[in-house]
């Protein structure tokens, strides 16, 4: 049964909205997922998704890790929602999957039918329909899935490498917000604190700062166990690492200041997957200085009125996960750095 193609809708998806009126996709509660698509549409035969961290562990924990209590928890959202938004976090994830069909106003994209994309718009926005999940990768939040998903005509993508592995090339353009906006905000001889430095985008991140920070820098990772700290530096990510909790932000502050010689650092990156860890990447950074949070579970609110309450004047970034050229930039990574690579082959395969 083929296709049906309707007239142009919204390039932002709005014809798309069924609840509230008046917004946008992400903000909606619930969106139309009849994939049926309008004329600057593409389809996607959807092969996996991986749900962003914050939520993935928001979700693992409610169901105690059970994998079929995550099933039926990720299907009873995009029933409901008709896109895989996270009730809780509100976040929701990027996909991986094949080119089924595209409108007519979209023919002139460099694009054809059977190719392998990512995309790179989150699916807390993304309309979505799952017929079945056919297994959960709960060490790296990835579910396989037999679905379909729709791309609006302003939404981005990246089209799948040759040179890597799918599930390698998924794991990292999940996060390719962060390395990116790493790379635009750290300068030659910075110091820089980033906080959840053994996940995906940590880890990523780190490697952009040594690279920008050079000789006279100073690259601090934050982790949770010293395991991970000796892996770290074993692998040369970072020139120093301060194991801590970043839900306590004297101790990081402590830590951090211990680890740059008594001084406050240029710029925090938070990286983190849970909750109420602003304090810890406020506290640490210099008036003046920069807090790039790409964590998910960052409430804006906390960051605000934390910073205000201690008298922080810094500069607070919203982790944007698109930034100009940020999946060449961190595919590129992983070409350049034989370490990273085999780091995500061995982590994320």
């Amino acid at each position: 049964m083929g296709v049906k193609i309707m007239n142009k809708g919204c390039k932002y998806g709005t014809h798309r909205v069924l609840e509230p009126q008046g917004v946008l996709t992400q903000a909606a509660y619930k969106i139309d997922n009849d994939m049926n698509i309008y004329s600057n549409e593409i389809l996607i035969d959807v092969q996996s998704l991986n749900i962003d961290s914050a939520s993935f562990t928001q979700i693992k924990g409610e169901a105690e890790g059970n994998i079929e209590k995550i099933k039926e928890k990720i299907l009873s959202i995009v029933n409901e929602r008709g896109k895989m938004q996270n009730p809780v976090t509100g976040s929701g994830g990027m996909l991986i999957g094949t080119i089924a069909a595209i409108g007519e106003d979209l023919k002139d994209r460099d694009l054809k039918v059977g190719d392998k994309i990512a995309s790179l718009v989150s699916l807390s926005l993304t309309p979505l329909k799952i017929e079945e999940i056919l297994d959960v990768k709960i060490d790296i939040d990835r579910v396989d899935v037999k679905a379909q998903a729709v791309l609006f005509e302003s939404g981005i993508y990246a089209k799948l490498p040759n040179d890597m592995s799918e599930a390698l090339a998924l794991a990292a353009l999940d996060v390719a917000g962060a390395p990116a906006q790493t790379a635009k905000l750290v300068k030659p001889g910075d110091s820089v604190l980033i906080l959840g430095a053994a996940g995906k985008s940590g880890m990523l991140c780190l490697y952009e700062a040594m690279k920008r920070v050079g000789p006279t820098g100073n690259v601090i990772a934050m982790v949770r166990k010293q395991s991970q700290a000796d892996q770290l530096m074993g692998w040369g990510l970072c020139h120093k690492v301060i194991v801590s909790d970043a839900t306590t932000p004297i101790d990081v502050l402590n830590k951090t200041l211990e680890a740059n010689n008594g001084k406050e650092v240029d710029i925090s990156i938070s990286c983190v997957n849970i909750q109420n860890c602003e304090m810890s990447s406020i506290l640490p950074v210099k008036d003046g200085g920069i807090v790039y949070f790409f964590s998910m579970a960052t409430s804006f609110t906390k960051a605000a009125l934390g910073a205000e309450g201690i008298g922080k004047d810094v500069n607070m970034i919203i982790g944007n996960g698109y930034t100009k050229d940020h999946a060449e930039i961190t595919l590129w990574e992983l070409r350049e750095s034989e370490t990273l690579r085999q780091i995500f082959d061995q982590l994320y395969l």
